[in-house]
């Protein structure tokens, strides 16, 4: 049986190719990819045993933590990530008149925030609309003779819209990081490991004494992002990632334990392999 993998679909998103670079780079055997609508549905595929695994976005270098992804992986803590990627993001404005024409772009609530200042300088008037995904934008521009789309510049893109502008990303730099999750626990083995918690008590010095047990095992932290319990005002979730040597690395496992006398609830999304690749 091939290996179902779902992603944030339809086909043409920067989500698709980070799926198929990550079942490439994980020597998945002869995958299927399942595109989904909405992130919280990409999690669900995996969560629910309806795919094999998923891949979503978790972070943006522009725009930090994917809110929508981080919330469902806390509501899921049965899943865990087997590899993680950084895939540049290059913008592109399509349509299918000129730009001058143009009075609604169409894209995912993250590409409009990245390309804001570009749509502020060059498109000050048009109307920013928000749509589920990069892909769908593109189809929802394809008959519009007023209407252009941000998204990637793939081939599938191409084939229905021409290119009007490229890139248009505030920042060259632009990069997503993006996690194969599945249900599976595999091997402790990677130069990542990812959790999340929150803790028993609010009160003065709580997180500074979670933090410094990070800090007295030697362990690095590369990010902490905070979000709310949607419990109580003032309670919070932390996502932390610590970074690792490519071996079982004693002092994360070490941290998992002595974190949960603090925490109310800890998820441990386990210790993986994260790359990166050159964008055009």
């Amino acid at each position: 049986m091939p290996i179902q993998v779902a992603y944030l679909g339809p086909e043409g998103t920067y989500a698709e190719e980070a799926a198929y670079t990550l079942a490439r780079l994980e020597k998945l055997d002869n995958p299927k990819f399942v595109p989904c609508v909405g992130l919280h549905s990409v999690i669900k595929h995996a969560a629910k045993k309806l795919c094999d695994a998923a891949v979503v976005p978790i972070e943006n270098s522009v725009e930090g933590g994917v809110t929508a992804t981080l919330d469902a992986l806390w509501n899921s803590p049965d899943l865990y990530i087997r590899r993680a990627l950084i895939l540049p993001i290059r913008h592109c404005l399509l349509g299918n008149s000129s730009i001058n024409e143009i009075s609604e772009v169409l894209s995912h609530p993250q590409a409009l925030a990245q390309c804001n200042g570009w749509l502020n300088e060059h498109l000050p008037n048009v109307l920013q609309l928000p749509t589920n995904s990069t892909a769908e934008a593109v189809r929802m521009v394809k008959d519009s003779k007023f209407r252009a789309a941000i998204a990637s510049k793939s081939t599938n893109n191409l084939k229905q819209l021409k290119e009007l502008a490229y890139p248009i990303n505030d920042v060259a730099g632009n990069r997503t990081r993006f996690v194969l999750v599945q249900r599976e626990e595999i091997k402790q083995i990677g130069n990542k490991a990812s959790l999340a918690f929150s803790l028993r008590a609010n009160q003065p010095g709580a997180l500074l004494k979670a933090l410094s047990y990070i800090a007295d095992l030697g362990l690095n932290m590369s990010r902490i992002e905070s979000r709310p319990s949607k419990r109580e005002l003032g309670e919070y979730v932390f996502f932390v990632d610590l970074e690792l040597s490519n071996s079982i690395d004693e002092a994360h496992l070490k941290l998992i334990k002595v974190l949960k006398p603090l925490c109310e609830h800890l998820v441990h999304f386990g210790a993986y392999p994260s790359s990166e690749i050159e964008g055009n």
